[in-house]
């Protein structure tokens, strides 16, 4: 069964399909590609298994690709020039479109790529792991990251639609899998109570790969997801309450190194600390720690030092004048951006990475 939501942003509203078996001509792409010309943009890992597939979606377009080195590492300026470069030397015009398959670092990097090159053009998304189905192919974030901070250099730039296989997770590494269940879970501590709930009840049927369950976790995230873009597009407001986590999660990344920890795994632990710090009773952040670590995630940071958090921390995007501020929870299900931060309590919940 295929379902399809919208993400509501008038002219530039667009579709997430989801389903199985979308890929291979399952779908017909061809009318969201606005000329004849596209380019993919994948890497290494996934073009060998998904390329030649995503190709009978597009019809009669004229179809080019280039594939990136794959990893948070190469997550840089220098990816996205070349991308740019492949576009050069096709003389791609306004009307190419550039489709990102692959995960959330493709995604990014291939957004970015699209807002940059002419000053736009079109962009699609075909996200091929949970995280990037669940999050970050919703919603128009494109960027790469800075040796100083994660994701400080993009733009936002929506695409025209989301194509959601969620047969591509079939070959999903585990801990690639783990990591997307971060995300997931996230939706449900900052917005949905009930979606934690069941959550907890059908963590062990995600886990193993159970279709039914990920088809589920997946549209439920991603209805969240749109429903919060939609009322805030640019992040200016609510749309910030996505980032439980993030900044001390971001911060794990830089401080170990990007690649190192995955995305899901370094919001994971940061959820656990910034819960800590949120005025919620000791029993729901037990059950945070609880369904975390029955995904396999980890529930503490790693050993790089509250300094050097803190230092990281500092080039957060949501720092407004200079004050930090934190996505904390008011309950399970319930979230809201704070600056009121006790830095005494700050120190202690910093003081788990040293």
């Amino acid at each position: 069964m295929t379902n399809i939501l919208t993400v509501e942003l008038g002219e530039r509203s667009y579709p997430i399909v989801i389903g199985s078996g979308l890929l291979g001509g399952g779908f017909d792409l061809s009318e969201y590609v606005k000329g004849d010309d596209c380019l993919i943009v994948s890497n290494e890992t996934v073009a060998p298994l998904y390329l030649d597939a995503l190709q009978a979606n597009l019809g009669g377009k004229s179809v080019e690709s280039v594939a990136l080195a794959d990893g948070e590492a190469h997550k840089t300026i220098a990816s996205v020039g070349l991308i740019v470069d492949r576009l050069v030397e096709s003389r791609a015009n306004r009307d190419t479109t550039v489709i990102a398959l692959g995960g959330g670092v493709v995604g990014d990097i291939a957004g970015f790529a699209a807002a940059c090159y002419l000053r736009g053009v079109n962009f699609i998304q075909v996200p091929t792991t949970l995280l990037a189905q669940v999050d970050s192919s919703v919603g128009g974030k494109t960027g790469v990251n800075h040796p100083q901070g994660k994701n400080l250099i993009g733009a936002f730039h929506q695409p025209k639609i989301v194509l959601i296989d969620t047969d591509t997770l079939s070959t999903l590494p585990e801990r690639e899998l783990k990591a997307g269940l971060a995300e997931v879970i996230k939706y449900g501590a900052i917005i949905d109570a009930d979606f934690f709930a069941w959550l907890e009840g059908n963590v062990d049927a995600l886990l193993a790969k159970d279709a039914d369950a990920l088809a589920h976790a997946i549209q439920c995230s991603c209805e969240l997801k749109a429903d919060v873009v939609a009322e805030d597009e640019r992040e200016a407001g609510r749309r910030a309450i996505l980032n439980f986590g993030h900044t001390f999660g971001h911060a794990i990344e830089r401080c170990q190194g990007y690649g190192e920890w995955l995305h899901g795994e370094a919001i994971a632990a940061g959820m656990i600390m910034a819960a800590m710090l949120s005025d919620i009773g000791k029993g729901e952040v037990a059950r945070l720690v609880d369904l975390i670590r029955r995904a396999g995630l980890p529930v503490a940071p790693p050993t790089i030092g509250a300094d050097a958090m803190m230092d990281a921390m500092g080039m957060d995007k949501k720092i407004v004048k200079k004050q930090l501020r934190l996505v904390l929870l008011n309950e399970l299900g319930d979230a809201s951006i704070r600056s009121d931060i006790d830095a005494d309590q700050l120190s202690l919940t910093l003081a788990a990475a040293d």
